[in-house]
C-alpha cells in the first residue's frame, strides 16, 4: 500500500472560500478513481507548520494506481484550480506502508 501526504501553502489573498473549495474538490476525487483505499483533506488548524493551510491524504493499493492518479484529468483540473487560487508551494511525500 501506497500513502501521499501533500502540504499546500497558499498565497495571503486565497480565501477561506478558496481552501475549502480546494478540501471540497479533492474529497470529490475519491469515488472517481480506481485504486484508492482512503482519501483524506482538510485545513491545517496547528499552529506549527501553520503556513501550509491544506492537508491532502490518499492511500493506493499499489504503485500502479498512484500512478493512474497522478495522470487522471480530474486530479490534474484540482491541481489546475490549486494554482489559479494562489499555491505558493507544496510538499508532498510517498511512503510504502
Amino acid at each position: 500500500m501506497i500513502q501521499r501526504t501533500v502540504l499546500v501553502k497558499f498565497a495571503e489573498t486565497t480565501t477561506n472560500e478558496q481552501l475549502q473549495e480546494v478540501v471540497n474538490r479533492f474529497k470529490e476525487l475519491e469515488h472517481h478513481l480506481n485504486g484508492v483505499v482512503d482519501l483524506q483533506a482538510g485545513l491545517n488548524f496547528a499552529e506549527r507548520s501553520k503556513e501550509y493551510q491544506v492537508v491532502l491524504m490518499v492511500r493506493f493499493e499499489n504503485k500502479d494506481a498512484l500512478e493512474a492518479y497522478v495522470n487522471d484529468a480530474k486530479h490534474q483540473a484540482v491541481a489546475t484550480f490549486i494554482k489559479e487560487v494562489g499555491r505558493v508551494d507544496s510538499i508532498g511525500v510517498d511512503i510504502e506502508i
